[in-house]
């Protein structure tokens, strides 16, 4: 019983020592307290000072069997990790046996794309109002070009040049500058835009998409008018900039499937990154499966 019963008195040491001397919140020491509760209860006998790594992935590896998420255990693992390296500095123990050890990773979840015919029923617009030129430009730019939200609103009306030329320079993550091409739509659209900019945009201002009060636009004015208009749209999805970008990687990929090209063109260091398109790839051929194979067919 040496273990148990000791490793709940110095469980509840340490708890008073959160609440008292570092006062984290009592709903924090509440999780820490559960934390504690349920190592010990799986430890059940064993001697506390004697736990091993090895042990302790074993233990991960079965809540994880057992249908606790990522996410969860690792909050448990830093609540251990804590626990252990307090009972080092402060208890004798010799050795904190939960460094190293890490949580499975989380499934990492797929883009959300657009098919290609909501793509087209939200793009095809082209309204006669200045701010409504200048949303049809942004979003036909974001779904053409595959740039990021902040790729966006960071072009300059110098862009305006290189855009009619049908292309366009942005610097991404990492300060990383790549050339991207701009498709026919989107040169339309923008030329549509800079014909009337000047209603909008306050004297002198640099930026190629400007916000009601005439400066460069916000970020966050972008959401929120792409949601508008897609609900206008009839588009029962939540649509959001990133999701156009994740639409311009998916639709490319299926028509030429270069994973190497879609790479350059996003801008992603690693291909591993880009290669969670390829899945969305698999989906749609799936459902296309499923719709007309005579033995995949429910009755």
């Amino acid at each position: 019983m040496r273990g148990r019963r000791d490793g709940a008195a110095l469980a509840r040491e340490y708890l008073e020592a959160l609440a008292h001397q570092r006062r984290l919140a009592p709903a924090t020491v509440r999780n820490y307290g559960r934390a504690l509760e349920l190592l010990l209860a799986l430890l059940g006998e064993a001697d506390l000072a004697a736990l091993e790594p090895a042990q302790v992935r074993r233990l991960v590896a079965r809540l994880h069997a057992g249908g606790l998420a990522p996410r969860s255990l690792a909050l448990l693992l830093s609540a251990w990790r804590s626990w252990f390296r307090w009972l080092v500095r402060h208890r004798g123990f010799r050795a904190n046996p939960v460094l190293g050890v890490r949580a499975p990773k989380a499934a990492r979840p797929l883009p959300k794309a657009l098919s290609v015919e909501a793509a087209q029923r939200l793009l095809d617009e082209r309204p006669d109002s200045a701010v409504g030129r200048r949303d049809a430009a942004m979003f036909e730019l974001l779904y053409s070009s595959g740039l990021r939200l902040a790729e966006l609103v960071a072009l300059d009306l110098e862009a305006a040049r290189e855009l009619a030329q049908g292309e366009v320079t942005v610097t991404g993550k990492g300060a990383r500058t790549r050339t991207v091409p701009v498709g026919a739509k989107a040169r339309e659209a923008l030329r549509a835009w800079i014909a009337v900019r000047a209603q909008l945009a306050a004297p002198e201002e640099r930026a190629l998409f400007v916000g009601a009060r005439g400066r460069r636009i916000a970020r966050w004015v972008v959401g929120a008018r792409l949601a508008a208009w897609a609900r206008r749209r009839g588009l029962a999805e939540h649509v959001h900039p990133h999701m156009l970008r994740h639409s311009f990687a998916s639709h490319l990929l299926q028509s030429s499937q270069d994973l190497r090209a879609v790479q350059e063109l996003l801008g992603h260091a690693s291909i591993s990154t880009t290669q969670v398109y390829t899945h969305l790839d698999f989906q749609a051929l799936a459902k296309v499966y499923d719709a007309a194979h005579p033995r995949a067919r429910r009755k």
